[in-house]
């Protein structure tokens, strides 16, 4: 089995341990602040199962309909993953609200604090090891997954911290304090989420892919290719799509030149720690500007460059 698709099915079947740990916490102790960290598993768990329909999905090869693989499921997948979490977010301030307005009564602290340090510490193993798998194989669902599940800890951590000083000072006014301190801390990691989504959506330059292509056509250009323009790439997934042209010397065999493109294909894909596809349009040198005249206005009366 493929570690990152063994990793979300372990975290999908331990995410719903920890949350009945944490619904039974809330419904023992009344807390709002265990209210909190119960909602926020509710929600990591649905995503959870999104999360492993996206992964099915991103593993797809491409088909008739589909070109370019399913890979950006993946954006997709953590989009969804931060929206939800920003809803639950919002759903525990509500709560949080309430409490201030109609009082808190909270029992039954020490069996809570238990099954919420349990809960915390079933995340935290978790957590750790779906974050590993997926920064090993360059998984963003993975990656997103494993820093959910950590964002449990330390709501986890919050609410036993709060019982703790409840116990010990009876200042119930903290549960409803740790609880809206919860709420903004998993709303801004939603935040982050959707940013991360809509910017590989939003096809974001990857300055990190930018910098490696670059390099090589700075350093490594075979002899023959006097210059290159036009660069395009995007990430999806595990995949990087690349488009540049190269041009060659006006009076190269075809074969020659695409044999020098081909060596010039392999130094950048070694380059990149993502597989990559790469499409080269090979131009000549003096007569290129000659060449382009037919594609003059073809973009909707706009100049080549302006798309790339």
């Amino acid at each position: 089995m493929h570690p990152v698709k063994k990793a979300l099915l372990i975290s999908l079947f331990v995410s719903a341990i920890s949350l009945t740990l944490k619904i039974v916490a809330f419904f023992i102790t009344g807390s709002t602040a265990a209210l909190s960290d119960s909602l926020e598993s509710v929600v990591h768990f649905v995503a959870m199962v999104f999360v492993v329909y996206g992964y099915y999905l991103s593993i797809k090869p491409a088909d008739d309909d589909h070109h370019y693989g399913h890979e950006r499921i993946e954006l997709l997948s953590v989009g969804v993953e931060g929206g939800i979490i920003m809803v639950a977010g919002i759903t525990i301030v509500y709560h949080g609200i309430q409490s201030v307005l109609f009082g808190v009564e909270i029992q039954n602290m020490d069996l809570g604090i238990a099954l919420l340090v349990g809960a915390a510490l079933i995340n935290l193993l978790l957590g750790s090891y779906v974050l590993r798998v997926g920064r090993r194989e360059k998984n963003n669902i993975a990656i997103s997954n494993g820093k959910h599940t950590l964002t449990d800890v330390w709501t986890s951590a919050g609410v036993v911290a709060a019982l703790l000083i409840i116990h010990f000072t009876g200042w119930l006014f903290i549960d409803v304090i740790i609880s809206l301190a919860i709420a903004a801390y998993i709303m801004f990691e939603g935040y982050k989420l959707l940013r991360f989504a809509i910017t590989g959506i939003m096809d974001t330059r990857n300055p990190d892919i930018d910098e490696a292509i670059r390099s090589v056509l700075a350093n490594k250009l075979p002899d023959g290719i006097h210059d290159w323009h036009h660069l395009r790439h995007r990430t999806s997934g595990n995949t990087t799509w690349i488009e540049l042209h190269l041009v060659f010397d006006d009076e190269i065999y075809l074969k020659n030149a695409h044999d020098k493109a081909t060596v010039l294909e392999r130094s950048i894909i070694d380059a990149l720690d993502t597989d990559a596809i790469i499409t080269m349009h090979l131009e000549p040198y003096h007569t290129h500007d000659e060449a382009h005249q037919i594609l003059d206005g073809a973009n909707r009366k706009t100049d080549l460059d302006s798309f790339a």
